[in-house]
C-alpha cells in the first residue's frame, strides 16, 4: 500500500507554484529524485488515470486480446463474441496466476496452472475438480474488471472503477484529433522504437511539452517546421502543439513530397503523446512509462497508412531515433542529475502570453495536474 502524502508533505512540494504560469515556478525537485513521490506518482496518477494500450486493429475481432503492466498490475482487454470490449485484471480468481500473455486471439481464457476456464465476458466457465466443494458457485465467479475505452482509433485501460469515461474528460480532443488525422481509425502498425532513460519520467514530459529549448537543442527540428508557427493551446486534461511544415529544404528529413503538412502533436494526461510529423499520413503514440524515480521506459509506435514504412518514413524514423530523441534523452538525463543536485530546487517558468512554442506554459500546466493528484492523494 502507498503511504498517502501528509498536508504538510503536500503544502511543501507545491510551494512556488502558482496557477498563473507568469508568477509561477516549476515543479519542486523532490517530486523528481525522491522514491516517496515516485511511488505516490504510480499510485495516485497511473492507476487513477486513462493508460494508452494498443491501436484499436488489434482488438476488432472476437477474442482477440492485448495484456499489458498498468501501474505495476497485469491487466487484459478482450473482444467479446457480443462484439463488447472488456478489461480485466489478468488473475485468475483461484491462485492468482496470469491468465493470458502477450496478445492474439482466443476463443476462451484458461488459466494455465489449474485450468480454470473463463469466458470472453470474465464469467468462469468450468473449474476442474470442484463438483464436491460445499458452497461454492462457480456461476457467481468473475475476473475483476478495468475500465476499457476505445477513443479516437486506440485503447485506453484506467484502473479507477469511479473515473468518468476518457471521452467526457477530454473534452474537445476527439474533435480536433479526428479534424488533422480523418483516416486514424485505417492506419497499422508500422515501427516501434524503445528507450531506457535514465530520468524520472515527469522529466521526460516536461521536455516533450516545452519548444523553448529547441533552437538551442534541436536546430534540425527548427529547420523542419516554422517555428514562427508554432501554438502551444492548454485544455483541461490535454494540451495541443500545432505548426506548419518548412517550406525550404530542412536537415532533419525531405518532406518535399509530403501530404501531410501540419506538425501536430496532442500531449494527453498524464503520459500520452499523440504526434502526426510531416509527410504521408501517420499518428505516432508516444508512451512514458514511470520504472523508478531516476528511470523511465519510453516507446515510439507508428501508425502509417501501410505496414512497411516508406523511403520518407525510414528516413523520418532515423532522424526521430537517431538524431531528435538522442539529444532529448541527453538533455533530460542531464536534468536529471542536476534535480538531484544541492545546488537546484526549481526554476522560473518562462510562459509567452501569446502561446508560441517559445514557452513553458504546457508544462506549467501539466504541472498543475500533478500538483492536483497529489492534493487528491493527500485528502484521500
Amino acid at each position: 500500500m502507498t503511504r498517502r502524502p501528509t498536508d504538510a508533505e503536500f503544502a511543501a512540494i507545491a510551494q512556488g507554484y502558482d496557477p498563473d504560469p507568469a508568477r509561477s515556478l516549476s515543479l519542486r525537485s523532490d517530486a523528481y529524485t525522491e522514491a516517496a513521490w515516485h511511488r505516490i506518482d504510480r499510485q495516485a496518477i497511473m492507476a487513477r488515470s486513462w493508460q494508452w494500450l494498443c491501436h484499436a486493429e488489434k482488438l476488432r475481432d472476437p477474442g482477440d486480446f492485448v495484456t499489458a503492466d498498468i501501474a505495476g498490475q497485469p491487466v487484459v482487454v478482450i473482444r467479446g463474441r457480443d462484439g463488447i470490449l472488456r478489461g480485466f485484471y489478468n488473475v485468475c480468481r483461484h491462485r492468482a496466476h496470469m491468465l493470458l500473455t502477450g496478445e492474439g486471439n482466443t476463443t476462451r481464457m484458461l488459466c494455465p496452472y489449474h485450468a480454470w476456464v473463463y469466458r470472453l465476458d470474465g464469467r468462469l466457465a468450468r473449474a476442474p475438480h470442484t463438483e464436491h466443494l460445499e458452497d461454492f458457485d462457480a456461476g457467481s465467479i468473475c475476473l475483476e474488471p478495468v475500465q476499457a475505452e476505445e477513443f479516437c482509433g486506440f485503447v485506453f485501460v484506467n484502473l479507477d472503477a469511479d473515473a468518468p469515461p476518457l471521452a467526457r474528460q477530454a473534452g474537445d480532443l476527439e474533435t480536433e484529433i479526428r479534424h488533422w488525422a480523418p483516416d486514424i481509425e485505417t492506419l497499422t502498425h508500422g515501427h516501434r522504437l524503445t528507450y531506457d532513460i535514465r530520468a524520472n519520467w515527469k522529466t521526460v514530459v516536461d521536455n516533450f511539452l516545452e519548444c523553448y529549448h529547441c533552437p538551442t537543442a534541436h536546430r534540425d527540428f527548427c529547420t523542419l517546421i516554422e517555428m514562427d508557427t508554432y501554438k502551444v493551446t492548454t485544455h483541461g486534461i490535454w494540451s495541443s502543439h500545432m505548426a506548419e511544415a518548412g517550406n525550404s529544404p530542412n536537415s532533419a528529413y525531405d518532406v518535399s513530397n509530403a501530404t501531410v503538412r501540419t506538425h501536430a502533436v496532442w500531449w494527453l494526461w498524464p503520459n500520452t503523446c499523440l504526434m502526426r510529423y510531416p509527410g504521408r499520413s501517420s499518428m505516432i503514440v508516444m508512451n512514458v512509462l514511470p520504472v523508478a524515480e531516476d528511470r523511465t521506459f519510453e516507446t515510439y509506435d507508428f501508425f502509417l497508412e501501410t505496414p512497411e514504412p516508406d523511403a520518407t518514413e525510414r528516413d523520418a524514423i532515423r532522424y526521430l531515433d537517431e538524431v531528435l530523441q538522442a539529444e532529448d534523452i541527453a538533455l533530460c538525463e542531464t536534468v536529471q542529475k542536476g534535480m538531484a543536485s544541492p545546488a537546484f530546487t526549481q526554476g522560473r517558468i518562462v510562459a509567452d502570453p501569446d502561446g508560441s512554442g517559445l514557452s513553458e506554459h504546457a508544462m506549467h500546466h501539466f504541472h498543475g495536474l500533478v500538483l492536483d493528484a497529489y492534493a487528491q492523494a493527500a485528502r484521500a
